[in-house]
C-alpha cells in the first residue's frame, strides 16, 4: 500500500527532470554537484532528489552522508554560500533525499569546474548550462537597480530604438549580433540591454546553447 508521501515522491518523478528538478543517483563530487545548487539559486530555485535514477527508478541511498555532502557543497564550493533544506523520504524501504534550493538573495552565485576554475552556472530546461557573460552582468546589476520606471514615457536613442524594432520584428538577437546590428562595441552594447533589462524592456532566453535577447512584448 502506497503513502502519501509514497506517492509525493513518485510524483515528482513522473514529471521528470527539468528547470526546477534534478534526479541523483548518489552524491560522490561535492565540487560538481555544487553546480547544481548554484543553477538553480541563479534561477528561481529547484531541488534534487537523491537516490533517484536518470530513468526514475529509486534507487535509495545513505541519507546522512549524501546530506553532508550536499552541505558541504553549498557551504564550500559555492560562492556566495547558499542554504540548502533536506527532507527524507522512505519509500519501500529505500531513502530519498529531497534537497530544496531557493532563489539566491544574492546573484550571481558561482561553482568551480573540474579544474578549479570559478563560473556562474544557469540551470535551462533539465540541464546546467555555464551563464553568459552578459547574463552574469544582469544578475549582478538586479541588486543594485529597480524598475520602477514608466518605460511608456522614455525616449529611447537610435541605438535602442533598433534594437527594440529588431526584437519586435523577429524575437531575438544574440549579444554579437546587436553589436553588428547597431555598429557598436561590447561595451556599449551590455550598457544598454542591462539597462533596457532593468526597466522589464526585454529578458535572456537560452536556446541551442545560445543566449538570446527577446523582447517582453
Amino acid at each position: 500500500m502506497k503513502t502519501k508521501k509514497s506517492h509525493y515522491i513518485q510524483d515528482l518523478i513522473l514529471e521528470g527532470e527539468h528547470e526546477h528538478q534534478d534526479f541523483k543517483y548518489q552524491i560522490t563530487d561535492a565540487r560538481k554537484i555544487a553546480r547544481s545548487i548554484a543553477a538553480f539559486a541563479n534561477n528561481s530555485g529547484g531541488h534534487l532528489l537523491i537516490g533517484v535514477k536518470d530513468n526514475g527508478n529509486i534507487a535509495g541511498v545513505r541519507s546522512e552522508e549524501e546530506i553532508y555532502m550536499i552541505e558541504t557543497a553549498a557551504q564550500m564550493y559555492c560562492r556566495p554560500e547558499q542554504h540548502v533544506t533536506f527532507k527524507v523520504f522512505n519509500i519501500n524501504g529505500k531513502s530519498v533525499v529531497k534537497a530544496d534550493i531557493a532563489e539566491a538573495v544574492e546573484k550571481p552565485v558561482q561553482a568551480p569546474d573540474d579544474n578549479g576554475v570559478w563560473h556562474v552556472y544557469y540551470r535551462v530546461a533539465d540541464e546546467n548550462v555555464l551563464a553568459s557573460r552578459l547574463h552574469e552582468r544582469i544578475m549582478s546589476a538586479e541588486e543594485s537597480t529597480s524598475s520602477d520606471q514608466n518605460t511608456d514615457t522614455i525616449a529611447y536613442s537610435e541605438r535602442e530604438q533598433v534594437l527594440l524594432d529588431y526584437l519586435h520584428c523577429h524575437g531575438g538577437i544574440t549579444l554579437e549580433g546587436y553589436m553588428k546590428l547597431a555598429h557598436i562595441s561590447e561595451e556599449s552594447a551590455m550598457q544598454i540591454v542591462v539597462a533596457l533589462h532593468s526597466m522589464g524592456v526585454l529578458s535572456l532566453q537560452y536556446h541551442d546553447g545560445q543566449c538570446l535577447i527577446v523582447g517582453n512584448d
